[in-house]
């Protein structure tokens, strides 16, 4: 049974759902479909250098790998590769070639600095390490019983504070970007981002398939958007907290906190059953507003550098 290492086909239904049933089967706390992998090659920015790879074994895809260069880093040279086999395929060969063939990729795209997520358990661990890769910053997946769980009783806004859904910026969501580049610029993080390109912001974030505008809710103030909880629906009932994020000028008011209780309500309401999130590790604040919201750590991950030549 010999390990083959291949690009994806993207305008192959077949490579997108295995793709998807791979990393679903390795990562559960990860939402994502096949719908949602053929968006994300399609849209790929072109300086990011993505070359998403799969390992077969007799036709079967039993492994892939996530990589690119951080294009919108403030620092030149940072790439990031994330390898995913099946738990029942593992130890093949299969992480080790998509490895490879990873780091060749990157490095000739001009990477000198590679970072991986890696699951905090001994074996993955072990295996990052044999190749180079020394451990840094964690962070954790967390889950929430949504159709079980005693979610905390929704709360009126404050004075002119008013709570709309991303669907009603339908018109111009430019604020939302603004907002979230606000709010993606001092994201806990090994790599820095700096949203800068409306446009691809638009046609990446505010079309991907997995947004749910309706369950995406923002605290305005005065008109102006201060805090927001960007919802994600896998369609199969499946909730995912892309991102929950604060205006600088507006922290300390509990309105994330507030934005994300009525989206957790209202995707309990419309049929979610299960509510993901991450958080770095470091970030005691979000953390403590997930526990309040009943999360539990469902896994961890590590992140791991490697500088190469």
């Amino acid at each position: 049974m010999t390990v083959i290492v291949r690009d994806v086909r993207p305008e192959d239904p077949e490579d997108a759902a295995g793709f998807a049933r791979v990393r679903r089967a390795a990562l559960p706390c990860m939402l994502g479909n096949a719908a949602q992998v053929a968006f994300d090659w399609a849209h790929a920015h072109p300086d990011a250098h993505e070359r998403p790879l799969v390992a077969e074994i007799d036709g079967e895809i039993v492994g892939c790998s996530q990589l690119g260069i951080a294009y919108d880093a403030p620092e030149p040279g940072i790439g990031s590769v994330n390898i995913y086999v099946h738990p029942e395929k593992r130890g093949r060969g299969a992480g080790t070639l998509l490895l490879r063939a990873s780091e060749e990729h990157l490095a000739a795209a001009g990477a000198t600095t590679l970072y991986s997520w890696v699951l905090d358990e001994p074996g993955f661990r072990a295996f990052a390490e044999r190749h180079g890769y020394a451990p840094s910053r964690s962070a954790h997946f967390l889950r929430l019983d949504l159709a079980g769980a005693e979610l905390p009783p929704l709360q009126e806004p404050p004075a002119g504070v008013e709570l709309r859904t991303a669907a009603e910026f339908a018109a111009d969501p430019r604020p939302l970007f603004v907002l979230d580049a606000l709010t993606t610029a001092d994201e806990p993080g090994d790599v820095g981002a700096q949203l800068t390109d409306y446009e691809h912001w638009l046609a990446t974030t505010w079309h991907h398939p997995l947004l749910d505008r309706e369950l995406t809710t923002v605290a305005v103030v005065d008109g102006r958007p201060a805090a927001f909880t960007a919802a994600q629906t896998d369609g199969a009932g499946r909730y995912g907290s892309g991102m929950t994020g604060t205006d600088p000028a507006f922290r300390g008011r509990g309105l994330a906190k507030l934005a994300k209780n009525h989206s957790l309500h209202r995707a309990r309401a419309a049929g979610c059953t299960e509510a993901f999130t991450g958080n770095d590790a470091g970030n005691g604040p979000m953390l403590a507003i997930n526990s309040w919201f009943g999360y539990e750590i469902c896994a961890t991950e590590v992140r791991h550098v490697r500088t190469l030549g």
